[in-house]
């Protein structure tokens, strides 16, 4: 394709231009020439026109888009600008697990006025990016950041989406969907599961009951968060040996952990994730539940109380052997106990083993300092007493006996209420004991109980082809379940929660799940934390102008860390030039 100019003689001799867009065919072995448009006369063509449309085929076939400024014409002016890369990525990332057709699965034949996938994927961009409350994120993905797909939104149709997805995900058919994606996209291991629990508090004066007068779903119970005065929810979560998360659990506040084992184990057990070693906490780690988590040939590792006073325990830890060496800061021996179904790991770390010591020493040193100022006030106020019944009142010490009494077990209060608060002490407390006088010491046999545990942890399994040194290795890995825990109060700020019904807190727990299962993925494949590479994305900004031609959005370019990210992740960079609205 090729401009090809011809020319016309007028009838007054002069010469008349003409350009044409042609192209040659070949008919019947003969070249021709055929006009593909007629651009016009020659002196009369649009000359700047040309060179704009040459500079955007120049651009095209060199890889690079046209610019903003040839599309919307003179006179620019920029009318908004919005962070983009975050959004951008994590709605890439959302269609590759297909979470869309998982949601839209879930909710089968059901259509509603609004798109309710785009705006849970706006309330889960939300968590991941800025969180806020559902009110201010619908102002926030209206406002302040560009959802690919949305263009506004308001609180109701955040409420609207989040009782869809509760009432979708009540047999979390939206879960395993994208668990499964997820498995088959990363080709994850899913042969350890490691399984905690954690609490989220509400701020409200009273928990909530039920019509019949139980406690209600926001009940009072053991808080993790250390607020027992306020109502809570319990939420399990199950990860992969990656850190991945599997699934999420949400129960009422006052939930023991011991009960809600045999619930995680069924629930999964429909995923045909095949043979699964569970990995639990010593919270969990009950004959009852241990024995339920080895049914249809499942197995388990598990933490051991170490200070319970249980004779397996203490006959583990009181066993001879040869330690050997995993790590720089790991040894591990096994301890066969004739057991059966049940074999015990002594774990030590030389490192956490010193820590022990000088924690222990500091604590010691704070009992003597403490212990010494009580004993010292005590003889002070006993020297003031006898000094007092040998002075000049002595004489009627008959009849002030029993308010000189009164008066000396006043001044002993202090000291009593002294010795209780170190009795009482969470920490120092352990290592004090009271004799036979009523005054407290040091308690050295316990003392030397505790040094004999420094640096050491006690593991049980139930498989017997596994490792002594995997099942330390395994266990280990069980900070990944609480890591999981800690990026969704800190990152996601899971808390606090601001919704009231069941359905309500269950969706909230839910879109927090799906935003770190987001945020892990890219952890992973981009090889940095999601903080670092938050801040890089959110560089990228689509900016919006006007011009003589009407509106256009071009986003800013790239910067090398920003491509870098996009091709860790496998993520195509959005286009320079996304939309162009004619005035």
């Amino acid at each position: 394709m090729y401009l090809r100019r011809t020319q016309r003689r007028r009838k007054d001799g002069s010469v008349v231009g003409y350009v044409q867009l042609a192209h040659n065919r070949r008919v019947g072995g003969v070249t021709r020439a055929e006009v593909v448009l007629n651009l016009g006369r020659e002196d009369e063509l649009d000359m700047e026109g040309l060179r704009r449309l040459a500079r955007s085929i120049t651009r095209y076939t060199d890889g690079e888009p046209p610019d903003a400024a040839e599309a919307a014409g003179e006179g620019l002016e920029v009318v908004e600008s919005r962070p983009l890369g975050g959004a951008f990525v994590l709605d890439a990332l959302w269609r590759r697990l297909g979470v869309a057709e998982a949601i839209a699965a879930a909710l089968g034949a059901r259509r509603y006025a609004t798109d309710v996938e785009r705006v849970l994927f706006a309330l889960v961009a939300n968590r991941a990016l800025k969180p806020f409350s559902k009110l201010a994120a619908a102002e926030w993905a209206s406002n302040d950041v560009h959802i690919p797909g949305l263009e506004a939104m308001d609180d109701d149709h955040a409420y609207r989406a989040m009782d869809v997805l509760s009432a979708a995900d009540t047999e979390a058919r939206v879960q395993e969907a994208v668990f499964f994606a997820v498995a088959d996209l990363l080709n994850l291991e899913v042969d350890l599961l490691f399984f905690d629990t954690t609490s989220t508090y509400f701020e409200r004066d009273e928990p909530e009951a039920g019509p019949d007068g139980a406690p209600g779903f926001r009940a009072l119970g053991h808080s993790k968060d250390h607020r027992p005065d306020l109502p809570q929810v319990v939420i399990g979560l199950a990860v992969t040996r990656e850190g991945i998360p599997v699934r999420v659990w949400v129960w009422p506040g006052n939930t023991n952990d011991q009960t809600v084992i045999s619930q995680v184990k069924d629930d999964l057990a429909g995923w045909r994730l095949g043979r699964v070693v569970w990995v639990v906490d010593r919270g969990f780690s009950s004959d009852e539940n241990l024995r339920y988590l080895t049914r249809a040939g499942g197995h388990w590792i598990a933490g051991e109380r170490m200070r319970d006073g249980s004779p397996d325990a203490q006959a583990a830890l009181g066993r001879q052997g040869r330690y050997r060496s995993v790590r720089d800061n790991l040894r591990v021996k096994e301890v066969d106990l004739g057991l059966e179904g049940k074999r015990f790991v002594v774990c030590h770390n030389p490192a956490e083993a010193e820590r022990d010591q000088a924690e222990r020493d500091a604590q010691l040193e704070r009992i003597e300092a403490e212990l010494a100022r009580i004993e010292a006030l005590r003889e002070r106020e006993r020297r003031q007493r006898k000094n007092k019944a040998r002075g000049p009142g002595a004489a009627r010490s008959a009849k002030l006996t029993k308010t000189e009494r009164t008066l000396a077990r006043n001044q002993d209060t202090a000291h009593v209420k002294a010795e209780c608060a170190l009795r009482d002490h969470p920490s120092l407390g352990r290592y004090v004991r009271l004799t036979a006088t009523g005054r407290l010491r040091v308690d050295r046999a316990r003392v030397a109980a505790e040094e004999r545990l420094d640096g050491k942890f006690l593991l049980s399994t139930s498989d017997p082809d596994i490792s002594a040194e995997d099942v330390a290795l395994g266990y280990k890995n069980l900070l990944e379940a609480e890591r999981s825990f800690r990026d969704l109060k800190g990152i996601l700020r899971l808390r606090p929660v601001y919704h009231r019904l069941e359905e309500r807190i269950r969706a909230h727990i839910l879109i927090c799940w799906l935003a770190l299962l987001l945020i892990r993925l890219c952890e992973r494949q981009a090889n940095d934390t999601w903080r670092n590479t938050r801040r890089e994305l959110e560089r990228l900004h689509l900016v919006t102008l006007a011009g003589a031609a009407g509106h256009v959005q071009q986003t800013t370019r790239l910067t090398p860390a920003q491509r870098d990210i996009l091709d860790r992740l496998e993520v195509e960079p959005p286009p320079r030039l996304t939309s162009l609205t004619p005035a």
